[in-house]
């Protein structure tokens, strides 16, 4: 992954970020998965497209 920029956070990125637990941060991310699945869009169990959780989260 030299060249390659990280487009998905994890849970573990979650966690950090907002300073939770990893039983919210998931929560936080089924959520949001929810939200962009009825948008139309493909996801990914158990992470989240940095993107989308920055919008979201106003950072």
């Amino acid at each position: 992954m030299s060249n390659k920029q990280k487009v998905l956070y994890e849970v573990e990125d979650v966690v950090t970020l907002l300073s939770i637990s990893r039983t919210k941060a998931y929560k936080i991310i089924k959520q949001l998965n929810t939200e962009l699945e009825s948008k139309g869009f493909i996801t990914i169990r158990g992470k989240v497209p940095i993107r989308y959780f920055k919008e979201r989260f106003l950072i």
